[in-house]
């Protein structure tokens, strides 16, 4: 194994001086010269002190402190403050530099369209020529390198300061301060820092370039057959940013509000519900036909306004029918009405009507629906049983159904078992009382799902979408569910099955931290992703 000072060498971008990096050998020497040193140290029992008798000495004759060397354990406390400190200033130094170059970019796209179009009076819109769309693609593809460089920069430097305070707590066991350094970087602006912009911005000037707006103006509106068709696949932590990069290229990323701006992602709840049994869990983990999710969803931080009440249908591929996905919407006020068989369906069918303007046969199928899921509740006893959350980034071409794609980020699965939902009115755990470790599993890979819709002239997927596929990035999970992987790590007393994926050794530590580990077969080599 190369040790991490040698790879830290290797792995400094050449772009950036050397000095910019932590120095992790200086750390390491300190840690070395306390190491070495049989320190003396005074009785940590004695409990009684004179202010009379001289302090106790060492065998040299000198007085005796905690530590009687020259080297002391302020000085690895203060020398990785120091480094810490300029790896942060360092970074923001490069957002900043990157956001002037994105304002350039921007700017030489606006310039292209204000300069041509003055020229080109015949024509009222303007689209670039081919010299000066390539012009600007460069200057877009520099911008996102330098990105991702320096996303490389700070995973090295996080890295490298992990391993040094591990190395530090090791061999002074008495000083460990590895959590509170920890804690400490999650705090700081280089960690935690959100730089979405980035990507939204770059997403922007791709979309431009590509005129997305032509695309959406020119599709073709005729009956056609398609062949749909949908994958899943985790992405490494490292790797989310070089994917998403791949993917803005040929598609935008569809952008949500937020009450700082735009963001490319969105947190995304979704409550799923089961009975003690667990029938629904092992319907869809055996893909039994007709086997339905039931689950609540609401988007964006805080707790619900519009909820979605969704259910999803297994169809085995061979019957010719497809798997659905159906919902329909209440105010947060109305789910317990809906738990309870108390929603006032022939009203909601009347509002529909008057002020929705819906079709005799959309009401219909509304009225299905809703009246179907209320009653699934009641037969099959579901309560609430496992929540997702995920940070969710959306790419697709306004109307556009060809290529759809979603990245989720950030994703963790919850317990929603045992509490009282008083009688359907708590439909899901109260955010600000904290979770036991056997309650949350946080699972360590983002979730990429690319669905494609093919037919007639693209009978065949993009190739980019090919070579995203191939690139190495990707590592195809088939008919992976959150919900499943939930309910197996959390509630591995009550299945009687579980899901292939578990025994991944690069998700074995995640079930295992949240008390899952029964569910998994016994460790003879290590396979997984990375």
């Amino acid at each position: 194994m190369v040790k991490f000072g040698l790879r830290l060498s290797q792995n400094r971008a050449p772009e950036y001086p050397p000095e910019a990096y932590m120095d992790y050998d200086k750390l390491k020497e300190i840690i070395h010269e306390l190491k070495k040193k049989k320190l003396a140290r005074v009785d940590s029992t004695t409990r009684e002190v004179s202010l009379t008798a001289p302090p106790p000495t060492n065998a040299a004759g000198r007085q005796l402190t905690a530590d009687d060397s020259p080297v002391t354990e302020e000085d690895f406390y203060s020398t990785i403050d120091k480094e810490l400190a300029k790896v942060e200033s360092f970074t923001l130094q490069q957002v900043t530099e990157l956001r002037k170059q994105i304002d350039n970019v921007e700017n030489e796209v606006k310039g292209w369209v204000v300069t041509s179009t003055a020229t080109a009076a015949t024509s009222t819109v303007h689209k670039m020529n081919e010299s000066q769309i390539e012009s600007s693609r460069e200057s877009a593809d520099t911008v996102a390198k330098s990105f991702l460089i320096l996303e490389k920069y700070v995973n090295i430097n996080f890295m490298g300061f992990h391993k040094i305070l591990k190395k530090h707590d090791k061999n002074s066991p008495q000083h460990q301060c590895k959590q509170f350094y920890i804690n400490r970087m999650h705090q700081q602006a280089w960690v935690r820092g959100d730089y979405s912009d980035v990507v939204v911005r770059l997403s922007n000037i791709y979309s431009a370039l590509r005129d997305d707006h032509a695309a959406e103006e020119n599709k073709d509106g005729g009956q056609q057959s398609f062949l749909r068709s949908t994958t899943k696949y985790w992405v490494r932590t490292e790797d989310v940013s070089k994917v998403k990069y791949a993917i803005l290229k040929h598609l935008p990323v569809f952008l949500q509000k937020t009450s700082t701006g735009e963001s490319d992602s969105q947190l995304t709840n979704s409550v799923y519900f089961d009975n003690d049994q667990l029938e629904l869990y092992h319907g869809r983990l055996d893909k039994t036909p007709g086997a339905i999710a039931y689950r609540l969803r609401w988007y964006g931080a805080g707790n619900p306004k519009l909820v979605f009440c969704e259910r999803k249908t297994h169809r085995d591929t061979w019957t010719g029918e497809a798997s659905v996905k159906e919902r329909f919407t209440v105010d947060e006020s109305e789910v317990k009405q809906v738990l309870n068989d108390k929603y006032p369906i022939d009203e909601k069918r009347k509002e529909m009507q008057s002020k929705k303007g819906a079709t005799a046969d959309e009401v219909d199928d509304w009225e299905t629906l809703v009246r179907e899921m209320i009653q699934v509740v009641q037969v099959k006893q579901l309560v609430p049983t496992m929540r997702t959350q995920y940070m969710r980034t959306a790419f697709q071409i306004p109307f556009d159904a060809t290529v759809r794609i979603s990245l989720d980020t950030n994703l963790c699965m919850i317990s929603e078992r045992g509490y009282d939902t008083l009688g359907g009115a708590k439909w899901f755990r109260d955010p600000e009382k904290p979770l036991a470790d056997n309650e949350i599993t946080r699972f360590p890979h983002a979730v990429l799902e690319v669905k494609l819709e093919l037919g007639g002239a693209n009978a065949e997927p993009p190739q980019w979408v090919t070579d995203l596929q191939n690139s190495g990035m990707l590592y195809e999970v088939h008919k992976f569910s959150k919900f499943i992987h939930g309910c197996a790590a959390l509630l591995p007393e009550y299945v009687r099955s579980v899901p292939y994926w578990v025994d991944d050794a690069s998700i074995r530590d995640s079930i295992l931290r949240s008390g899952g580990g029964r569910i998994l077969v016994k460790q003879d080599h290590d396979t997984g992703v990375g």
